[in-house]
């Protein structure tokens, strides 16, 4: 197991009260995959958006995440499930970003080769169930069911199989320029029954950053499995 250097905190502002909140979805899904977190945050009177993230290259993800950032009209919560927590890391510097949140999500550090780093780590089941068709990539049902959305009733999984985005190779070769967890409030939900990212690679990650972390006993999808909990981090984040 490796140690997670923490973050250092010098530099990093404040956390201020958002009223919006954005939220960027992974590979193997598209902006639904935050319909039962959407609800809960409006209700506590939060402006939600939900990015169709395009799954082509990192620049061109980043930039449709950008877009949505530009829109809010001030401090903004920015959370990011899965492989987005690339995008969270790179478009977190916006000015309108007020914190970052990172549920069973990636969070390189500027320049980082994430493939190295999660070579250090055993490898989670579902990689072997990535199938491409030429240049795109997807899970297969039976890696989605079992390794990716394993906590879920089958028939909810299966719907949410049935939406899944392909991605592009080319996305995983991105690496950011920045690290926005360096200069944000950062925090970051543990999913420890994954078996898409590593939990300890999870737990490296989020110490690393000095994140406030929880732990959720779920699966890679605990924004559907456990919405409460994801809904409260992201609270928290905005400052309620």
């Amino acid at each position: 197991m490796l140690t997670a250097p923490r973050a250092t905190a010098q530099g990093t502002p404040a956390l201020r009260k958002a009223n919006n909140v954005v939220l960027v979805h992974g590979l193997f899904a598209d902006g639904s995959s935050w319909s039962e977190v959407i609800p809960h945050l409006q209700a506590r009177g939060l402006n939600v958006t939900s990015v169709q993230n395009p799954l082509t290259t990192l620049d061109e993800a980043v930039a449709a995440c950008r877009k949505v950032l530009d829109r809010q009209d001030g401090p903004t919560v920015l959370a990011g499930h899965s492989f987005s927590g690339m995008i969270v890391t790179e478009a977190g510097a916006h000015p309108n970003v007020s914190a970052l949140v990172y549920v069973a999500a990636r969070a390189p550090d500027a320049g980082e080769d994430y493939a190295a780093l999660a070579a250090r780590f055993p490898a989670p089941p579902a990689s072997a169930g990535i199938v491409y068709d030429g240049d795109e990539g997807r899970l297969s049902e039976q890696a989605f069911l079992r390794d990716f959305a394993g906590d879920l009733p089958t028939a909810r999984a299966r719907a949410l199989f049935a939406v899944q985005q392909p991605f592009r190779r080319a996305l995983l070769s991105g690496r950011t320029t920045q690290a926005a967890w360096r200069t944000r409030p950062s925090f970051y939900a543990v999913s420890t029954d994954d078996r898409t990212i590593n939990p300890e690679l999870q737990r490296f990650m989020a110490a690393r950053m000095g994140a406030r972390t929880v732990e959720v006993r779920s699966s890679h999808v605990s924004l559907i499995s456990h919405p409460k909990e994801i809904t409260a981090l992201i609270l928290d984040a905005s400052g309620r």
